[in-house]
């Protein structure tokens, strides 16, 4: 079997369970019955009313354009414009809840966003708008392939797949990719990005090579900080205590690691068919000794949402005990942190949609509607 292989029959259920009552729908076992609740609901209910308040007639949200500047957020310009890497974020929270193309509450929404999106897509195969760089392609790859199994529109295929090739072409000789196709250089969050898209659309009967993968999954194993290495001397900002078993931005001496990198080369090692490894034992110990300090230090930073986007996937896949423990913390967290009018605040970051989109989604994984989100 395909290390990438999921039960496709996943995308059909979908569109039965939306008709389901509520406790039938959901597709998990006991530990996750316990863990989603009316609060959960409710919350994730108020944030997509919210989204869908705040999309654009034309399907898409409007957000700061930007990049990572150190611990800030550097903007492209000074108004929100639209933003394919958001939009592709808000759109599996719809999914992830059991929403459907044309369908249902949410039909519409989806269905102006998937049309943006293509919109995007350019004569290299990159879908990018007013300047976004890999990441928003790779978030909006994953949205095609995640729909496209739903929909099976040609045009979604045809658009899928040259923005495959475009991820498969790029892939430097390091293993991984950076901001812009073809760079030389790689690093950790660009290339979890990229794997996650590759991977999903090897779900749905995308071709992707598979030595594309081999290459990306070795390229993780280079970052990992080992338990032993006493070399190892990152102190920075967001550094907590012993190093050990963390994930490097890049494979450079002193690079930073953290912990939305280490949940990042989790992820990506997981998605690439890896699932049990000392490398990946330690990472789950770094990042049970770091949750607390990071969720603290940067609540309402995009880091935040960042950060914990994949660790809500490491935890899931690695199951209980440390899933149990790991989602009641961040489900506190995430109630905790939704305004009144059903938002999450992002600051610094892209805005508002993209911390609403992530944190409903971050919510959603024990619903297990989406394939790219199952064990």
């Amino acid at each position: 079997m395909s290390m990438f292989r999921r039960p496709l029959l996943l995308l059909a259920l979908a569109a039965v369970c939306a008709a389901m009552p509520a406790q039938e729908t959901l597709r998990r076992g006991a530990s996750n019955r316990q863990l989603i609740d009316d609060e959960l609901r409710q919350a994730v209910a108020r944030g997509h009313e919210w989204l869908a308040a705040h999309q654009h007639p034309d399907g898409y949200w409007a957000e700061l354009v930007g990049y990572k500047l150190n611990t800030d957020y550097r903007t492209l310009d000074e108004r929100p414009l639209p933003h394919v890497g958001v939009t592709s974020l808000a759109l599996m929270s719809y999914l992830a809840g059991g929403h459907l193309p044309d369908r249902g509450k949410y039909g519409q929404q989806i269905s102006r966003g998937l049309d943006f999106v293509l919109s995007c897509s350019q004569d290299d195969g990159q879908l990018m708008s007013n300047g976004t760089r890999m990441y928003s392609h790779a978030f909006a790859t994953l949205f095609l392939a995640e729909v496209y199994g739903m929909v099976e529109r040609e045009d979604v295929k045809r658009t899928l797949q040259r923005a495959v090739d475009l991820i498969v072409d790029s892939q430097n000789a390091e293993g991984g990719w950076r901001y812009r196709p073809f760079a030389r250089e790689s690093d950790m969050s660009i290339t979890v990005c990229q794997v996650l898209a590759l991977r999903s659309a090897r779900n749905v009967g995308i071709h992707v090579p598979l030595t594309t993968i081999r290459n990306a999954q070795n390229y993780v194993y280079r970052s990992a900080v080992r338990s032993n290495d006493r070399s190892y001397r990152y102190r920075g900002h967001g550094a907590y205590g012993d190093m050990g078993g963390s994930f490097r931005y890049q494979n450079r001496e002193h690079t930073r690691a953290t912990f939305p990198l280490t949940a990042a080369g989790v992820t990506t090692l997981y998605a690439a068919g890896e699932y049990d490894s000392p490398i990946i034992r330690d990472a789950l110990d770094y990042l049970d000794r770091s949750v607390v300090g990071f969720s603290r230090d940067w609540r309402h930073h995009y880091f935040f949402y960042y950060g914990h986007y994949y660790a809500v996937q490491a935890y899931y896949i690695t199951g209980d005990p440390k899933w149990q423990r790991y989602f009641r913390m961040i489900k506190r967290e995430l109630l905790d942190q939704q305004r009144r009018d059903g938002s999450w605040r992002c600051m610094p970051g892209p805005g508002d949609a993209f911390a609403t989109a992530v944190a409903t989604l971050i919510l959603q994984i024990p619903l297990q509607y989406l394939p790219i989100f199952q064990r």
